[in-house]
């Protein structure tokens, strides 16, 4: 184990662990054929005190400030073999901190306890149809009327979307640009605010992933979500945990991968001796492990610098394609360790193979990572 973590952590590893061991693995192949998990789960989370990592105590949760304590579960969070399982359990942590932050009192606490408990589930709208990467260009319009702001546009892509109680959604209220973007919180019995069809995705199946469209929708203006014509800023400001959370679910889908093609090597034999007796085996289980080493490493590092009080903006943009990058490629690789048996769908390396793919595209692209990077660099 890494020196990064204390027993502290350790301790809430071992939680994540029995609570993945006996509630969610006996289960996640029928829910991932389903293409969803029992809501139930949520509650489950919650009262293991999984769903609360990194929120304040006052509002039911463990604290914040420690990064590890969240990276460390994450870690076994994944152990389910389903990103999409945790993606889903996860939505809170992407829709939740900017109503943490920015939100009313009233409606910080009448919310965000409830979704820590597991007993509502809270979601993050921000892509459109048409609008990928580039938020500034979003159209959900938002038009304050009195007391209330009347909402008309949609969003699609939305994990949890299907069955979100709370809704962050990002909206135009002023002109063009990401100086006119604000985020209002709405709930599913809004009227106006209806859900689409259930999205049907290579990858993540056991997550819920939705359109949302909203038609003449008016939410309370007390719903405003900090000040208006500033949503961009706090968007920008959780895609730096966003990222580095994709970088955990990266090195750990790598990870989950390696060790069945490690297992599955060193099991099977072909002309009279097992696979690992093969030097072209061996070095390719060697570069798997090594790129994951690293990937993990280095997003530690960058887990440090963010707790130290820094924003490493690039670094984290860095780790995340690298993290992308081995990802892929162990899957890839275990894929073809296994065989015609990695093909099968009954196999956790088919699953992890189509689950990478979704994390060079979600919390920016790969190629908005470069960008980034290299308006950094000064490019």
């Amino acid at each position: 184990m890494s020196s990064y973590f204390n027993e502290t952590h350790q301790q809430a590893r071992l939680t994540a662990r029995r609570f993945i061991d006996t509630e969610v693995l006996p289960d996640i192949q029928d829910w991932e054929e389903a293409g969803e998990f029992p809501r139930e789960l949520y509650r489950k989370a919650g009262a293991a005190g999984l769903l609360g990592i990194g929120y304040p105590e006052a509002l039911g949760g463990s604290g914040e400030g420690d990064l590890f304590l969240k990276i460390a579960v994450s870690e076994e969070l994944m152990r389910s073999t389903s990103g999409g399982l945790v993606a889903s359990l996860g939505a809170l942590d992407i829709a939740l901190p900017p109503v943490v932050k920015w939100a009313r009192p009233a409606v910080r606490d009448a919310v965000v306890p409830a979704v820590l408990r597991g007993d509502a589930i809270a979601a993050l709208a921000i892509t459109e149809p048409g609008g990928g990467s580039d938020v500034a260009s979003l159209r959900t319009r938002a038009v304050r009327e009195g007391d209330h702001y009347r909402v008309n546009g949609s969003k699609t892509f939305i994990t949890s979307g299907a069955r979100a109680d709370h809704v962050t959604v990002a909206v135009r209220t002023g002109g063009d640009g990401h100086g006119g973007i604000s985020l209002l919180l709405i709930d599913r019995d809004t009227p106006g605010f209806s859900t689409g069809r259930k999205l049907r995705k290579m990858g993540w199946w056991a997550s819920d992933t939705a359109e949302l469209f909203f038609q003449d929708c008016r939410v309370p203006a007390e719903r405003l979500i900090g000040a208006e014509n500033a949503g961009f800023i706090a968007i920008m400001d959780n895609f730096l945990s966003e990222r580095l959370s994709l970088c955990v679910m990266a090195y750990m889908t790598a990870q989950l991968a390696y060790e069945a093609a490690l297992d599955h090597s060193r099991q099977r034999q072909a002309f009279g001796r097992s696979l690992t007796g093969f030097q072209v085996t061996r070095h390719k289980l060697v570069d798997m492990a090594s790129g994951i080493d690293v990937a993990r490493e280095y997003t530690y590092r960058c887990a440090a610098l963010m707790q130290a009080g820094h924003r490493p903006v690039t670094q984290v943009a860095m780790a995340k394609n690298f993290a992308v990058e081995v990802c892929e490629r162990v899957t890839r690789e275990a894929v073809q360790l296994l065989g015609g048996m990695g093909y099968m769908r009954e196999s956790v390396v088919e699953r992890l193979y189509r689950d990478a793919k979704i994390l060079s595209i979600g919390g920016g692209t790969t190629e908005i990572m470069k960008e980034l990077i290299a308006k950094q660099l000064r490019l």
